[in-house]
């Protein structure tokens, strides 16, 4: 492993005709580094100090004045890159400067004259005259030429350059392994047998490269090339194989654009190319630093690409191209501080070695059979790759007693044959595999047999319920007919309250009814009325077995109730304040959810101002970044406030919810109460209609008031029924104990004052204290609403 600095070079570009030189001078010292050192006189004007630095010193390993030839700065800075190369070591050469200052040049070369060639030709024949010349190792040398143009990467040796778009052709892009290697897809490796091949490669690759003119430079490279030699090498007869590769690096130069003026096509291209340059430099500068956890290679392709080269298993050159004239002294000397920066950078070469696989399997076969020999010597018998006969049922009596010993201490020997052991696994991992398909059938079955029981059980449940559905199709029926009923003796009321007044109504009420009786329709309104109390049995009934649903009289009779409870108002009063609550902690969770926005954004606000004075420190470097900035003060003073704000009003939430959930509670043991003396009253009131009956009853064989009758009366409006209950002052008071009783105990009502008639009832005990009970609970519910007998 070789572990040294990157080596940087610098070279000065030769004037034009036009330009004016700028003031420099080179010190090259062959025992220690050459130094370059750049003056910039001070612009004197009148009235003013001018305090700027006029002069600039730079480190170099070598700096090629304007006068130095291509084979000088190949002999210095290509050579020993290109025998390491050789070696198995990985290499890379970049040149890196301004637009127009000779990248292109140093790199591949002019095309005048064959003096003017450049590293990468000279490397080239270089590389196949040292091949020629070693005859101890077969080598083999494949060419790739990248090119990452506006941040896409194109392959120049690809055929279809001429005939095609640039946007129609097929785009390299970047793949990563799971041990962080780079690998590029779409992008051709062409085999170079000798040095006419690789050069015919890479003027075809130099033919497809984009290249326009702009004010700085006539011939302008508008994106990075990257052209890279591959080279393996393997002694004949050894299992070792090297594997190395060179990067030969051509950058696209960097421009100001206030300066060159530039604009449509060639400003795109300007800023992706300074784009990708500033990347280059905010990986330099990460790892020139110490304890840097985080290199942002993946910011661009090319550092992506250029991984190993910047910071990995590569030894590594740079040569910094300047154009020292008055007008670009500025920008050689950015170039020159770049330098110094990359000059930091430590690298790890490894020597690439890798074993054949194809001759590791041969040792591998020989080793094998070596050992099968060795092994029959030792214990005098030859084994086979498979098991005999005998030996497998020998085995299988084994696994047998083994399985069926119920000594948890209990060993199966097969002895050190590995055969026997792999034999016994198998063997047990199939027994291990029936008995879990055997379970699996019985689990099966298990859960069809509960499948059917459970659908028998569901059948009965569903005939329950159909036979349920036809029981309330046929209660319905039988309360229509008796509400058409209703309406029509509901009209014979009405005009008996208009011929006559006081008790003569129900005196004349009850003849009408005794002459329906004597009628033939008689034998129907009977079985009706039975009908009508089976039927709010069966409905007391199923409102218990449908989980205590009331019914409607019930329902009505509670609501009279509730209204008149004392507990109401209190349950009223926490259900408003409930809802005041309820839109507070709303109103709370909004105001809330507008302070963690208002932070977040601040917090946003603090990262882009951060950014902002990083992007400011490196175009900068005199910049101080330690200094308070009073804009980001402020910033944090708002987070702060609006903290204390969410803080105050999130207490206030929770006191809130607390408060709600208290009031749930109060409204629930409130509305559990109102329920349980509901039930109280309701029962007393069904044990007092018990203990009443039979006073009501005088008769128990006269005629049945029909049920047409306790429908009128118990659907007559309040203003009919006070009508016809008002009796004179001198009444018998007596009448008004007489009453009906019904089975349902949840409509209560009394019949209008009788002078000295009872209502005869049926035989029927049970039938005639429903229809007492009926009444009387319907006149109790009208008494509650103020609409009784005055």
């Amino acid at each position: 492993m070789v572990k040294e600095t990157i080596r940087v070079y610098a070279r000065v570009k030769p004037l034009g005709r036009r330009q004016q030189a700028g003031i420099y001078s080179v010190d090259n010292d062959e025992k220690s580094l050459s130094s370059l050192e750049i003056i910039v006189p001070r612009d004197l004007a009148d009235g003013f100090v001018n305090n700027k630095r006029e002069s600039y010193k730079f480190k170099f390993q070598k700096i090629f004045d304007q006068e130095a030839k291509q084979d000088v700065v190949f002999d210095s800075v290509a050579k020993p890159v290109a025998e390491c190369v050789l070696a198995g070591y990985n290499g890379t050469i970049f040149a890196y400067g301004q637009t127009g200052s000779g990248k292109t040049f140093t790199i591949t070369g002019g095309a005048e004259r064959y003096s003017d060639r450049g590293i990468i030709p000279r490397t080239l024949s270089y590389i196949f005259d040292q091949l020629q010349k070693d005859s101890s190792k077969v080598y083999t040398t494949h060419v790739s030429y990248l090119e990452i143009y506006n941040e896409c990467g194109y392959d120049l040796l690809d055929s279809r350059h001429e005939a095609s778009r640039l946007e129609d052709m097929p785009k390299v892009t970047i793949m990563e392994d799971p041990d962080q290697n780079i690998h590029l897809k779409n992008l051709s490796l062409q085999q170079a047998t000798n040095e006419e091949e690789a050069l015919n490669l890479l003027f075809l690759g130099d033919t497809n490269r984009m290249i326009a003119e702009t004010p700085m430079n006539q011939a302008s490279t508008r994106s990075h090339c990257i052209f890279t030699i591959h080279i393996s090498s393997k002694e004949p007869g050894s299992a070792t194989i090297r594997h190395s590769k060179l990067h030969l690096v051509d950058l696209a130069g960097s421009e100001r654009v206030a300066k060159t003026g530039v604009g449509g096509h060639l400003l795109t291209e300007a800023k992706y190319i300074n784009l990708s340059l500033h990347y280059l430099e905010q990986v330099i500068i990460a790892l020139a630093e110490k304890n840097r956890s985080h290199i942002p290679y993946r910011n661009s392709m090319m550092t992506s690409v250029l991984r190993d080269s910047l910071g990995g298993n590569c030894m590594t050159t740079m040569i910094a191209t300047l154009s020292i004239d008055k007008r670009n002294i500025d920008e050689s000397i950015s170039t020159c501080r770049f330098a110094q920066r990359v000059a930091l950078i430590k690298n790890e070469a490894v020597l690439n070695e890798e074993i054949d696989p194809r001759l590791m399997i041969v040792q591998l076969k020989k080793e094998i059979q070596e050992l099968k020999d060795e092994l029959a010597l030792v214990t005098g018998k030859q084994r086979t790759s498979e098991l005999s006969q005998e030996e497998l049922l020998q085995l299988d009596e084994l696994i047998e007693a083994f399985l069926e010993d119920n000594d948890p201490d209990s060993i199966l020997d097969v002895g050190v044959d590995m055969r026997k052991i792999k034999y016994c696994f198998i063997h047990l991992k199939q027994l291990m595999n029936h008995s879990k398909i055997s379970d699996k059938k019985l689990l099966s079955q298990h859960t069809s047999n509960k499948k059917d029981s459970n659908k028998e059980a569901g059948e009965e449940e569903l005939k329950k319920l159909k036979e349920l559905l036809q029981q309330r199709d046929n209660e319905i029926n039988i309360l229509v007919n008796m509400l058409k009923k209703e309406k029509k003796a509901q009209n014979a009321v009405f005009h008996l309250n208009d011929a006559f007044a006081g008790s003569t109504v129900l005196e004349q009420s009850l003849s009408v009814n005794l002459e329906e009786r004597k009628s033939p329709s008689s034998s129907f309104s009977l079985k009706e009325a039975e009908n009508f109390s089976s039927s709010l049995h069966r409905l007391t009934f199923l409102s218990r077995e449908t989980g205590g649903k009331m019914s409607l009289g019930c329902q009505e009779a509670f609501e009279v109730f509730k209204r008149d409870h004392a507990d109401s108002i209190t349950i009223d009063d926490n259900n408003q304040l409930l809802k005041q609550r309820f839109a507070e902690a709303k109103c709370l969770g909004e105001k809330l959810n507008e302070v963690r926005n208002k932070i977040n954004h601040l917090k946003g606000k603090i990262t882009q101002r951060h950014i902002q004075r990083a992007a400011l420190a490196v175009s900068s470097p005199s910049e101080e970044l330690n200094t308070l900035d009073p804009v980001e003060e402020k910033l944090r003073t708002q987070i702060e406030e609006e903290k204390k704000s969410y803080k105050t009003m999130f207490n206030r939430l929770k006191e809130l919810k607390l408060e709600i959930e208290h009031l749930q509670l109060l409204m629930e043991k409130g509305k559990v109460k109102l329920q349980k003396d509901f039930e109280v009253w309701w029962s007393e009131e069904a044990i007092n209609l018990q203990q009443e009956k039979p006073e009501m009853i005088s008769s128990t064989n006269t005629m049945t008031v029909y049920p047409q009758f306790i429908k009128s009366v118990q659907h007559l409006s309040t203003d009919s029924f006070s009508e016809t209950t008002r009796v004179s002052p001198n009444e018998d008071s007596a009448g008004k104990n007489n009453s009906i009783t019904s089975s349902n105990p949840s409509l209560k009502a009394r019949t209008p004052p009788s002078s000295s008639t009872s209502i005869p009832l049926t035989g029927d005990s049970q039938a005639d204290a429903d229809i007492l009970a009926f009444i009387k609970a319907r006149q109790n519910i009208l008494q509650k609403k103020g609409l009784g007998n005055k």
